[in-house]
């Protein structure tokens, strides 16, 4: 396919490689043999395009080729796989308690995980206390993990790829304390996904996009 009808019928996809939501939904878009437009954002420096397409100026933001717009990383991972899931990872998603761990790490523990993380802007408490609240979500997850090998099942699907990246958040703020912590479980789960393949591969490094930068794409 010639370069300009790729580029008209790609979807755009605003990204930042750093952020959770994003990381969710480039695995969505990869397990789904999805390609996009990647627009890496510099989020200091937010593009007018990005902020034109969503008013909420966050990543990550899926704009189509026929102009809807979809701007929440879960409904980005939803219709990439209802397109496409050759890896069956809508089969845990209708699963109601697949459906609540992910609102409960999108809600509550993302809360606190926030605040853990930066625990200078909320002095009401110390770190501590922020991540003792987190780990109830911790332990629910090590629970789990005691019956299955992945939150989804048998095979990594879509509570893995949706929470992954928010323990991992977790994990990164004291290392030390988290190689120490008792959820074996877990730090394996989590070690399993940073290594894998399919990680690494969402994973690559872009320069901000400008509106005069090249047209890069993902999967690559």
């Amino acid at each position: 396919m010639p370069a300009s009808a790729l580029h008209s019928t790609c979807p755009i996809f605003y990204s930042f490689r750093r952020c959770p939501y994003a990381m969710r939904a480039r695995l969505a878009l990869a397990s789904a043999g999805i390609r996009v437009q990647l627009r890496e954002v510099a989020l200091r420096n937010k593009p007018a395009a990005l902020l034109a397409a969503s008013a909420k100026g966050t990543v990550p933001v899926l704009v189509l080729a026929d102009g809807r717009v979809i701007d929440e990383s879960l409904d980005i991972m939803l219709w990439a796989l209802d397109r496409h899931d050759p890896e069956r990872w809508l089969t845990a998603w209708t699963s109601a308690d697949n459906a609540d761990l992910i609102r409960e790490n999108d809600g509550e523990f993302k809360r606190h995980l926030d605040r853990y993380k930066y625990a200078d802007r909320y002095p009401q408490h110390p770190p501590q206390h922020y991540r003792e609240l987190g780990e109830v979500f911790l332990a629910k997850l090590e629970n789990l993990l005691a019956n299955a090998a992945y939150l989804s099942g048998e095979r990594f699907g879509i509570s893995d790829a949706a929470i992954a990246p928010f323990i991992r958040q977790f994990a990164a703020v004291d290392h030390d304390w988290f190689a120490r912590s008792p959820y074996g479980r877990l730090r394996l789960w989590l070690q399993n996904f940073v290594d894998s393949p399919r990680f690494q591969a969402s994973m690559s490094l872009y320069q901000p996009w400008m509106p005069d930068s090249e047209a890069l794409y993902f999967p690559a």
